[in-house]
């Protein structure tokens, strides 16, 4: 992979993130960091999730590609948030 490889991959993870957190249901209280990694491994699982349906690969914008991305990155965000949430809280 090349650096503009890596640098596409983190701008696009950021993008989905973001957006996943957006659609996410509540209030996420989680780094700015982890939210882009979430959306990077987000990326890759909704792009898998697409191939796997063949909805990958069509004309012009993937719509449905992008959909489950961010589908991903909500229910990626709203889990980490909720692992994230409880590490600082002893019972």
């Amino acid at each position: 992979m090349t650096i503009t490889g890596i640098i596409t991959a983190i701008v696009i993870g950021a993008i989905i993130g973001l957006l996943g957190r957006l659609v996410a249901p509540g209030k996420q209280n989680i780094p700015i960091w982890l939210t882009v990694l979430v959306g990077i491994v987000a990326a890759f699982i909704g792009t898998w999730i697409a191939g796997f349906f063949g909805v990958a690969d069509t004309r012009g914008i993937d719509w449905i590609e992008l959909i489950l991305q961010v589908v991903v990155a909500a229910i990626g965000v709203t889990v980490v948030a909720g692992i994230y949430g409880r590490r600082g809280v002893r019972h």
